[in-house]
C-alpha cells in the first residue's frame, strides 16, 4: 500500500518533476505534485510525494527531512488526512 508524504518549505522554483527526482533516490515514487495557487498558478512552497510503500516512505522521510534542496530546508513527514 502507497503512503503519502508532506513536503513543506519547498523553494519556488521547484515544479512536479523536480519533486519527483529528489525523492527518486528513496524509493519507489507513484506521485509528486506541488500544490499551486489557483489565481496566479504559483508554488504555494508545499507538495505531496506518494510513495510506493512505507519502507520507501520511511527511507525517504530519514534522508530528506530538514535537508536542503535549491537552497532551502525543506520538511518531510507523512501527510495527515484532512478532518
Amino acid at each position: 500500500m502507497s503512503t503519502k508524504l508532506f513536503v513543506g518549505s519547498l523553494p519556488w522554483s521547484i515544479d512536479d518533476q523536480a519533486l519527483q527526482t529528489a525523492f527518486e533516490g528513496h524509493g519507489t515514487v507513484v506521485s509528486a505534485k506541488v500544490i499551486k495557487d489557483r489565481e496566479t498558478g504559483r508554488s504555494r512552497g508545499f507538495g505531496f510525494v506518494e510513495m510506493e510503500n512505507s519502507t520507501d516512505a520511511e527511507n525517504a522521510i530519514k534522508a530528506l527531512n530538514e535537508s536542503e534542496l535549491d537552497g532551502r530546508n525543506i520538511v518531510v513527514n507523512e501527510a495527515k488526512a484532512r478532518k
